[in-house]
């Protein structure tokens, strides 16, 4: 069979790539763990190339499954989440339906109204999201700002409630554990870009 074009030059199928890249998404692995696992099954592959498929194809997984992703509910539960990216907290923003399907995600380096307003654009502009009836938040004051400046500019309905209460956030707080997990697994994510690339976990692959 001819070597799909995005798979070129690679030396292994790309069936075993993207078998190790969805592990590596969905559960709280290693790199080294999934070397182990794969040479059980008789591949011979060093962690550090599993480590550089994930930071290549995890974004292209994120961007082909999104038109199938389904369609979510008008209430929306939103919070950040510490993450540990060369010794440095970066926040980690996640947005599920109040069914607990995932809206969205975003790495920022700052948690203040700009990075909120950032990242209410970018679910808002998801395929599979529609304008929100009520958005649940915990009281990190930066999310009224970022809703009074969305408002203003009418990219969200003024219609559009927002409701600061932490309870009613189980739902996305809970959310967060897996990417803790693959953490903790890692110890750390060693640079911005790796942590903003593993967080497709959060899509659930």
């Amino acid at each position: 069979m001819p070597t799909p074009p995005l798979f070129k030059w690679r030396h292994f199928q790309s069936d075993i790539i993207l078998l190790n890249v969805r592990w590596y998404c969905r559960y709280a692995l290693s790199y080294r763990e999934l070397e182990e696992m794969i040479q059980e099954r008789g591949v011979e592959v060093e962690h550090s190339t599993i480590n550089r498929w994930v930071l290549k194809y995890a974004p292209e997984l994120d961007k082909r499954i999104r038109p199938y992703l389904q369609p979510t509910n008008d209430s929306w539960r939103v919070d950040e989440t510490y993450v540990l990216v060369k010794g440095v907290w970066k926040y980690l923003y996640r947005a599920v339906d109040s069914a607990g399907n995932t809206l969205d995600f975003m790495l920022s380096a700052k948690r203040d109204g700009k990075a909120a307003e950032r990242f209410f654009r970018k679910v808002l502009k998801a395929f599979h999201t529609q304008s929100p009836r009520v958005i649940t938040v915990d009281k990190n004051v930066a999310y009224p700002k970022a809703i009074k400046t969305l408002k203003g500019d009418e990219t969200l309905k003024q219609t559009t409630q927002l409701r600061q209460k932490k309870y009613l956030n189980n739902i996305i707080e809970q959310d967060h554990r897996p990417i803790k997990r693959l953490m903790n697994a890692s110890m750390e994510f060693k640079s911005f870009n790796t942590a903003s690339r593993n967080a497709h976990q959060s899509l659930g692959y």
